[in-house]
């Protein structure tokens, strides 16, 4: 798989921890994110990973600031993205497999760097069920396609 990962500062150690870990999976990983500890705004990061999931550029994001959500709602302001907090490997699964959410997003502040490979490994094994699951998927892109 072609996976894109962005971070703000909070996260630069566990990014590269976790794009190591990643490429050790055998995906390419191409990095977004700043590698620097100096305070930075992590929209930026947010969106340049969005919009290259979107764009179809890579199969899917992974995101990665303080606790993930201000990075995911920034991610989730584009249009095609379903970007998904989680901090446990079970919920990063089923984000996957019923949701079909095509950015993950966790909190260097809220996990430790073991979780955060297991919730990694959990999203990118698991596969959308389809089935009554796309239905709900098609009309979140109902929903997006409203508020244009």
């Amino acid at each position: 798989m072609k996976i894109v990962i962005g971070n703000d500062h909070t996260a630069v150690s566990m990014k590269q921890d976790i794009i190591r870990y990643v490429e050790s999976l055998g995906h390419e990983v191409t990095d977004f994110g700043t590698n620097s500890a100096e305070s930075c705004a992590y929209p930026v990061y947010g969106e340049k990973v969005a919009r290259a999931v979107a764009a179809g550029e890579f199969d899917c994001g992974i995101l990665i600031c303080g606790t993930g959500v201000g990075i995911s709602i920034a991610a989730n302001k584009v249009n095609g993205v379903r970007a998904a907090v989680c901090s446990d490997a079970t919920t990063a699964r089923l984000v996957k497999a019923h949701n079909n959410a095509n950015i993950l997003a966790f909190g260097a502040r809220i996990v430790g760097i073991e979780l955060a490979k297991d919730i990694v490994r959990a999203y990118l094994e698991a596969e959308f069920e389809g089935g009554r699951h796309a239905d709900r998927v098609a009309m979140l892109a109902e929903i997006e396609e409203r508020s244009k």
